[in-house]
């Protein structure tokens, strides 16, 4: 998915127009804080490739939550890790670090860095859980149809995943009955960039 430069633009305007919420207000000094931008919705929608052109853009540093998932049936923990290793630091007003998954091996790898900066762009299910509403500038939720969704990811992942695929679904489709998320969500667009929600600007 490549979000039309128009709506890009609006998004990019929207955050830059939001003040910083991480550290969390009260904080000293909070003009200096980070603005976080929140990318969430199904797998094989569209997230990475929105999270890559907001990382241009603005610029940003990019967290795949991807890389904290344990596996496929990581999810709620990738969650936890999020809060715990990213996100709470940076809302102490310290920086972020957290140890990236490797699926091939089955095993954590190495340590990436996320220090504090004007903006941090975050991306994959379950990253819009709750407990963002309070520190971040935009939350977007990405979706398309199931179909779709799961035809990409075996493109990516390989026919033998199917299995892992399906049962990956349906752990998000609760995870997002649960966090209420695309109700949440300060814009909605479809897996072509388009934007389904508000339907009168951004």
């Amino acid at each position: 998915m490549t979000v039309p430069d128009d709506v890009l633009g609006r998004l990019v305007s929207r955050v830059r127009a939001t003040p910083p919420r991480l550290p969390a207000r009260g904080a000293d000094r909070p003009e200096e804080g980070t603005r976080l931008v929140v990318v969430d919705g199904p797998a094989g929608s569209g997230k990475s490739s929105l999270a890559a052109q907001l990382a241009r853009v603005l610029p940003a540093q990019v967290v795949h939550m991807d890389d904290l998932y344990d596996g496929w049936s990581g999810l709620a923990a990738g969650v936890e890790r999020l809060h715990e290793q990213v996100l709470g630091p940076l809302a102490a007003g310290e920086d972020g670090r957290y140890q990236r998954y490797d699926w091939e091996s089955g095993g954590y790898a190495e340590w990436h860095d996320v220090p504090r900066a004007p903006y941090l762009v975050v991306e994959g299910c379950g990253a819009g859980d709750p407990r963002v509403d309070d520190v971040s500038a935009l939350l977007v939720w990405v979706e398309t149809d199931d179909a779709l969704r799961l035809t990409r990811g075996l493109a990516r992942d390989g026919e033998e995943a199917q299995g892992h695929w399906k049962a990956w679904m349906a752990a998000e489709s609760a995870l997002y009955a649960a966090h209420r998320t695309a109700r949440r969500a300060d814009v909605r667009l479809d897996g072509w960039g388009q934007v389904t929600w508000p339907t009168h600007g951004i």
